[in-house]
């Protein structure tokens, strides 16, 4: 994992803390799975949203995650996310 990938994610930590040299995939679906919206703010900025969208859509196909307890928060912050972000985009 790149440094400046390792410094981002030491700033969440607990998300991965028995594997912190775990791909950036793992480290954004546990954020996924306890939603914040900061965090979740955070790694959009970092990584983009699409790739955030990505992630939680891996994560609804899988029929064994925790995504029926986080589904309706994650639904709401991403909404606001991408809403944020289209807002942000109009006045550039």
């Amino acid at each position: 994992m790149a440094a400046s990938r390792r410094q981002f994610w030491q700033k969440h930590p607990g998300l991965v803390w028995s594997n912190p040299d775990a791909a950036d995939s793992v480290y954004i679906r546990a954020a996924l799975l306890r939603p914040r919206f900061g965090r979740l703010l955070e790694i959009a900025l970092e990584f983009g949203f699409e790739r955030v969208r990505a992630e939680w859509a891996e994560l609804l196909d899988d029929p064994h995650s925790e995504t029926k307890r986080a589904r309706d928060s994650v639904e709401r912050i991403l909404n606001n996310i991408r809403k944020g972000f289209a807002l942000a985009a109009e006045r550039n």
